[in-house]
């Protein structure tokens, strides 16, 4: 047991040695850690988002709206691109080190009161549900006007879902974290559709049939209005001759934006970009207040989210994109096939081994102008085995080390290539450090 943090370092080391997982899930280690915190929760007005991918992106561009209208923002996301503090912000703006210190020092007799009383029943509250304490504590203090909170993994037991949103947000369901949330759609989909609430609105993206039957039903079981992608809100994906981004035209309501830019590349985008300003649209609804159009569109033109199909280089063109599963790299192969086809593309792919690699290879290896190397870096846990990979995969060069990688397809690629960097959100943290 921990009684006293004194700097930054022992701050973080605390929060990273708690256990990641427990064998039951549960809510009450949360609850309890809540109440022993004065139930930081209840003095707040949150937007939850959950889905397989998409969140940190609709949370950058809900963000976004709502600042352009005056309001103070919290955010609470994961994993961090850069440093640990910004998982929690106000306003894109994470929060100092000092505050870090502070909130652990504020958590920490909680932490070990329920270290105690939890010690025969799987053990206290784990990093994530820390973290979290943390988060509430922070924006308790700072009362910003709303909180945008990310879900960890799934919904119905992630430590966020102790709050009361005004509004839940799916973004998608695919295929990821099996082992914590289950092995078919909709399975996947009943966790997450978990923080649906009880008369609250509920805005949802593009889900399979199998997902969105699972949705439906528990958003009319909840009486929580559902907003759905294709139905109560609909997008044009339209074409723009040497526009990096994305425009489309959106509808939903009595609003009609007949031409939306996104500085963020891919059709996914205009999805999340969809979702995010219905989740908008909704709450000013709820309170009563107007919208300007062109605050709209000027707000989400503006928006950048890092790692990301993020652009970090112009000549050689040279990308980072934190695709980390199945459903991520089949939207950045059909984003590598709609707007790069003409050109040599080189992809650096370096994966974490709990996730599906050899269904991500393949997805890439359908795209016909683009050169695979594989590749290893220092993640959180344990990358793709380079064993697993030669006997499947040995057509593709691999390196042990991905800044070897990296300066041989540089010595090959010209003005006009791309390079994309990807497979985990880690790993494009990594070599983002490496290209400031």
């Amino acid at each position: 047991m921990i009684d006293k943090i004194t700097n930054y370092a022992e701050a973080l080391s605390f929060i990273h040695g708690r256990h990641k997982f427990v064998k039951f899930p549960t809510l009450k280690r949360m609850l309890r850690l809540a109440n022993l915190l004065g139930e930081p929760q209840k003095q707040l007005k949150f937007i939850h988002v959950t889905g397989t991918n998409g969140k940190g992106s609709v949370t950058a561009y809900l963000r976004d709206l709502l600042v352009s209208q005056g309001y103070d923002v919290g955010t609470f996301t994961s994993p961090f691109i850069e440093k640990f503090n910004e998982r929690i912000a106000i306003n894109g703006q994470m929060v100092s080190d000092n505050t870090i210190v502070s909130l652990v020092q504020k958590v920490l007799p909680a932490v070990n009161q329920v270290d105690k009383e939890y010690v025969e029943n799987g053990g206290g509250p784990t990093e994530f549900e820390v973290l979290t304490a943390m988060m509430l504590v922070y924006f308790a203090q700072s009362q910003p006007d709303f909180v945008i909170a990310e879900v960890g993994i799934g919904g119905t037991y992630d430590s966020t879902n102790i709050i009361e949103p005004l509004i839940s947000v799916i973004t998608s369901v695919g295929m990821d974290h099996m082992k914590v949330l289950g092995n078919t759609l909709a399975e996947i989909a009943a966790n997450k559709a978990g923080i649906i609430k009880k008369e609250r609105p509920i805005v949802c993206g593009a889900l399979p049939t199998e997902a969105l039957t699972v949705v439906q039903e528990r958003s009319q079981a909840m009486q929580a209005p559902l907003y759905q992608l294709g139905k109560q809100f609909t997008v044009t994906p339209k074409k723009v001759a040497n526009y990096w981004g994305e425009t489309f035209a959106y509808h939903f309501s009595d609003v009609t934006l007949k031409k939306v830019q996104l500085q963020m590349i891919g059709g996914y985008q205009i999805e999340n970009a969809a979702v995010a300003l219905t989740t908008f649209l909704v709450l000013m609804q709820q309170l009563s207040q107007p919208v300007q159009p062109h605050e709209l569109t000027k707000s989400l033109k503006h928006t950048t989210w890092p790692g990301r199909f993020e652009k970090i280089n112009d000549e050689p063109l040279i990308v980072l994109d934190g695709a980390h599963n199945v459903p991520a790299m089949q939207g950045l192969k059909q984003t590598l096939q709609q707007k790069f086809s003409g050109q040599k593309v080189y992809v650096l792919l370096a994966v974490l081994e709990d996730k599906q690699f050899n269904e991500m290879i393949a997805e890439l290896e359908q795209v016909s102008n683009l050169s695979l190397y594989l590749t290893d870096f220092a993640g959180p846990r344990q990358t793709m085995k380079q064993s697993e990979l030669a006997a499947q995969w040995q057509t593709f060069p691999q390196f042990d080390h991905w800044q070897e990688a990296l300066g041989e397809i540089i010595s090959q690629m010209s003005a006009d290539d791309l390079l994309l960097i990807t497979g985990s959100l880690y790993f494009v943290s990594e070599v983002r450090r490496y290209f400031k």
